[in-house]
Formats: C-alpha cells, sequence, structure tokens
C-alpha cells in the first residue's frame, strides 16, 4: 500500500535530511590528503526540491553518496529520514530512492521487465505498468533499454528509482546531454513527483534547472556550503544589483551599485575623454549564472572603488586562494579509486 500522498509542508516536522559537521578525506596518491567534504551544514525540509550546486570536486557527490548510506563519513552528524545511513537497515533503505548520473546495466531487458523486476525488491511497491505511466513510457515498455534515447534511458532510471514509493528521491545530475526538449520534459515529470509527495534532492551544473526546479538551493565549493536559499537569492540581496566597470588611469575597475545612471554621469563628467566617452565603460546585470560563477571563485566581481580582480570575492570562504581551480579532472571518489 502506497503511503498518503499529501506534499507534507516544507518547514514543518522534521527534516527529510538534516547535516552538521560533515567531514571525508581521501588519502590520494604519494600521500597526499585531499579534503573533499570539510564541515558542511545542510537541512532538507520535507516537501521541497533542494538543488545542490558547484564545481567538479566542489564535494557533492561525495556528500551525496554519503546521504545514500554508499560512502563512510569521517565526521559529522547525520540524519536521513530520522536515521543515520550508516546505521540503517534494509527497511530505511526501503523509504529512499537513488537515480545515479549514469547506469546502463541490464541493458537487454525491456523497459517493462525491468520496471517488474525491479518491483520485487520493494516490500510494498507501486504498481509497475502504474510507474511506467507516470514517467511517459508506455510507448516504449516492450523496448529493449539499449534502444532507448538518453531522455528516455533517464525516464527508465526514474522509474526504477520511484519503484519502491520513496519519501525521498536523490537525483544526480538527471539530465546532463539532454537536448532542450528532453530537459524541459523531464522537469514535469520532476515536478510532478514533488507533487506526489516525495521529497527530492537534485545536484545539478545547469543553473536555469535549479531555478525552474528548486525551493531552495545550496552552492558547495571547496566542501564547504557558500550560498544558501532560494536560487533567485544566492549571493544576498546585493548579488543581482548593476555592475558598472570601466577603466580608469589604465587600470580596470568595477563596482556594484543600485545606481547606475548616476554613476555613469559621474564618471562621465570626471573621466571623458575628448570623444566624450569613459574608457571602457560597460553597465551589467547579473545573471543567476554570474552569481554563481562568482560564489564558485571563477568570475569575481570588485568591489565599489577597487580594480576589477583585485580582491577576492566576498563569497570566498576564509582562507581560500582567489585563483582556486573551479573544476577538476577528478572529483573525489574517482581521486580515491585512482589512488588505489
Amino acid at each position: 500500500m502506497s503511503r498518503d500522498t499529501t506534499p507534507p509542508r516544507a518547514g514543518t516536522g522534521t527534516p527529510a535530511i538534516e547535516v552538521r559537521g560533515l567531514t571525508k578525506r581521501y588519502v590520494q596518491r604519494g600521500g597526499v590528503v585531499k579534503q573533499a567534504v570539510d564541515g558542511l551544514d545542510l537541512t532538507v525540509e520535507r516537501g521541497e526540491i533542494f538543488a545542490v550546486l558547484g564545481p567538479n570536486g566542489a564535494g557533492k557527490t561525495t556528500t551525496v553518496e554519503i546521504l545514500e548510506g554508499f560512502r563512510k563519513r569521517d565526521g559529522g552528524e547525520i540524519q536521513v529520514l530520522g536515521e543515520d545511513p550508516a546505521l540503517a537497515g534494509r527497511a530505511w533503505r526501503s523509504r529512499i530512492g537513488v537515480v545515479l548520473q549514469d547506469s546502463r546495466d541490464q541493458a537487454e531487458l525491456t523497459v517493462r521487465e525491468l520496471v517488474h523486476h525491479f518491483a520485487t525488491f520493494y516490500p510494498a511497491p507501486r504498481d509497475p505498468e502504474e510507474v511506467i505511466a507516470a514517467v511517459g513510457l508506455l510507448e516504449k515498455a516492450s523496448t529493449r533499454a539499449r534502444q532507448l534515447s538518453g531522455g528516455q534511458r533517464r525516464r527508465l532510471d526514474v522509474a526504477l528509482g520511484i519503484m519502491g514509493d520513496p519519501e525521498l528521491l536523490f537525483l544526480d545530475e538527471p539530465t546532463t546531454g539532454f537536448d532542450p526538449q528532453a530537459r524541459r520534459s523531464f522537469w514535469d515529470l520532476v515536478l510532478a513527483l514533488r507533487e506526489g509527495g516525495t521529497t527530492i534532492l537534485l545536484t545539478t551544473h545547469y543553473l536555469d534547472e535549479a531555478a525552474h526546479l528548486a525551493d531552495r538551493a545550496a552552492v558547495v565549493r571547496d566542501g564547504k556550503v557558500v550560498a544558501l536559499g532560494a536560487p533567485a537569492d544566492l549571493g544576498g540581496p546585493g548579488a543581482l544589483r548593476p555592475v558598472v566597470r570601466w577603466v580608469s588611469d589604465g587600470v580596470a575597475r568595477a563596482e556594484r551599485t543600485d545606481h547606475p545612471t548616476a554613476l555613469v554621469t559621474s564618471l562621465a563628467a570626471t573621466l571623458a575623454g575628448p570623444d566624450g566617452e569613459v574608457p571602457g565603460l560597460r553597465v551589467l546585470q547579473p545573471s543567476l549564472e554570474d552569481v554563481y560563477l562568482e560564489l564558485i571563485g571563477a568570475a569575481p566581481v570588485a568591489p565599489s572603488g577597487s580594480p576589477s580582480g583585485s580582491a577576492p570575492s566576498a563569497a570566498a570562504p576564509p582562507g581560500a586562494p582567489h585563483d582556486a581551480p573551479t573544476s577538476a579532472v577528478l572529483s573525489a571518489p574517482v581521486a580515491e579509486e585512482a589512488s588505489r
């Protein structure tokens, strides 16, 4: 029998996920220690879609694998659906669903065969035919998994992930490689799952995906949460203020301002050349992507009156190098495997 599908109100009752001071490190070749997660705090309320954003190597995948109970932590306290994943048993695992970033096993089975097979893993599964219909694969029910398109395969992955009627669903980079139409169609499926009462933790590189789906989002950098809130509010109330850029005495400068016209007028009065133009003058309206890039240290905007790029981003965690790389060839889990 399925649980009550009335969505709980976010922010009430016990959180679906609560993390305090999570740490995880790996020893790489040569004895080099990689601090993948460094004192991370996180709370996901029941009934919400929560997005985790960050560059490769930021600690997203490691964190999610710990929450799923697939990887051990070094420190910190975790409660997922009221239990510690490191100690939880099969009953707890039947309450969560996991959709990995890429899964290609059992490719010779048909959609119907796979979904019916996975139903046998759970004590109270959803009706397999209803699940196939819910993810939009009725017309492909007799098609082998290897013959599905990328978008259809991800829908099948979701079908397998929700077969046990989970209270909490983990989606790891679910639309990587999708064309725009397939992504939009998949978003509708995710929103329908939330409306059915499922709490969803989503990792993604796509800012528009987080903005469209998530009630709240966390930006992770160097194993820490550096920003948290509704996607449109990331970076704080001033993050989307216009930025005026210009060149003075050969030095590029930038300033955030609520009054760009007044600043431009002032610059024109003092810096305009014989042609009446201010050198290098540009007025930019930051997008959500600009804010995200600044938060992860990829595109800092100089504070008021400072040369552009002369100071670390205000969003950078204390002690973080200004030129810290924003991506890595190996994520932490892969790095661990490579070190063996």
